[in-house]
């Protein structure tokens, strides 16, 4: 039976010297045919693909030798680079895994079994996984399909061709984030990293399940850090690599030269003429978020309860309004709501501190609790309002 693929359109936001802004894509984890007609875009990718293939490192020489720990000029050499390589890949990948997910597709009244894959990476002994949210949630659906949430998920542990029964310990859109769980102790937790401490240039290694062509391994070096990347509104500071990265990486792990995992591959830059751009979730910033999502199931966050569209001086000059945050929309029993917010209000200032952006608020917003009580000002018109709201939870 032929898979089928579906892709959601992002808005890209890059910050650099020079300002980029791409289409991206969201390749959904429904799987597989990817097709020729990709146009430029991130994937946040899973496929799938019936040809299986695992690495065979069993018969490597190993040896760990000083550019792996401490970087030395003068002695780089191409049996260097093989060498760390080989002893990165196999003390990571007994703790990879590959996944499978199963969903219902509704085509017009019609419904369709379909298969999506990705990548995970063990963190503790007792069967606990991370990955992405977008590996085993459910497709966001359009006018052409409906997703339904996962029917199964399975995962195959490197080594072992055992397909084990996962459930879903908690998700995290927001830093597109999950962790399953499978009924077996004994493995192979990774070793993690601190991310803190990458250094453009850095040796490292992508490992994922790319086309269902389990536990691939392939090499780069750390092209930039801290780079921001905004997804439907929320943006991410990822690590940006060169290594190559396709539809079923989503949700494996990069590596360093110590085999540390540093972080958990999620993006990808593809288009004509562009290769080698991809970014991945620092390892730092998904330990308190799985934590939080093993011990609760969810991560709670203070919650305003607006939408709105970033406004710079050109364009207020040029349509008459305020330079700051123009309010789209006001969710329904909000605390924004219950303050008096409402449509076309322009907010500029959060907790005291002027601001022109939602990435401005989000931030500020971030290092609240829920409950706290915060004041806001606006314009409707131009008359200058202020309100203070209590934060809700989201």
């Amino acid at each position: 039976m032929e898979d089928n693929n579906f892709v959601q359109k992002f808005d890209v936001n890059q910050k650099s010297n020079s300002k980029q802004i791409f289409s991206a894509i969201l390749i959904s984890f429904i799987s597989a045919i990817i097709g020729g007609a990709c146009a430029l875009g991130i994937y946040l990718g899973i496929a799938n693909n019936p040809k299986e293939e695992t690495v065979d490192t069993s018969t490597s020489n190993i040896n760990n030798n000083s550019y792996a720990s401490s970087p030395n000029l003068s002695q780089v050499s191409l049996s260097n680079y093989s060498d760390t390589a080989i002893y990165a890949a196999q003390k990571v990948l007994p703790s990879m895994v590959s996944i499978k997910v199963e969903y219902d597709v509704n085509y017009f009244g019609m419904t369709k079994a379909t298969t999506g894959s990705g990548s995970g990476v063990i963190i503790s002994e007792n069967g606990y996984i991370l990955t992405n949210n977008h590996v085993i949630s459910s497709a966001d659906s359009s006018s052409f399909y409906q997703v339904s949430d996962a029917k199964s998920i399975t995962v195959k542990i490197y080594g072992d061709e055992t397909e084990y029964p996962a459930e879903i310990v908690g998700t995290d859109s927001q830093t597109d984030l999950a962790v399953l769980k499978i009924d077996k102790t004994g493995l192979q937790a990774a070793e993690l990293g601190d991310s803190s401490s990458v250094q453009i240039g850095e040796f490292v290694l992508a490992i994922g399940n790319p086309y269902n062509l389990d536990f691939s391994v392939t090499a780069g070096i750390i092209s930039a850090l801290n780079r921001e990347m905004t997804v439907d509104s929320t943006t991410y500071k990822v690590i940006q690599a060169d290594c190559a990265i396709n539809s079923g990486n989503s949700g494996g792990a990069l590596v360093n030269s110590k085999g540390q995992v540093i972080g958990i591959t999620t993006l990808k830059l593809s288009g004509t003429g562009i290769e080698g751009v991809s970014f991945a979730i620092p390892i730092n910033d998904t330990i308190s978020i799985y934590k939080t999502l093993i011990e609760k199931g969810k991560i709670s966050r203070p919650f305003v309860g607006v939408s709105g569209l970033d406004i710079d001086e050109a364009t207020a000059i040029r349509n008459g309004l305020t330079k700051g945050i123009y309010v789209d929309s006001v969710v329904s029993g909000s605390s924004a709501e219950k303050a008096g917010i409402k449509s076309g209000d322009v907010i500029v200032s959060f907790d005291g501190k002027d601001i022109s952006t939602m990435d401005e608020l989000n931030e500020i917003k971030n290092t609240k609790n829920i409950g706290d009580n915060v004041e806001i000002k606006f314009y409707r018109k131009s008359e200058l309002k202020t309100v203070t709201i209590t934060l809700g939870e989201k």
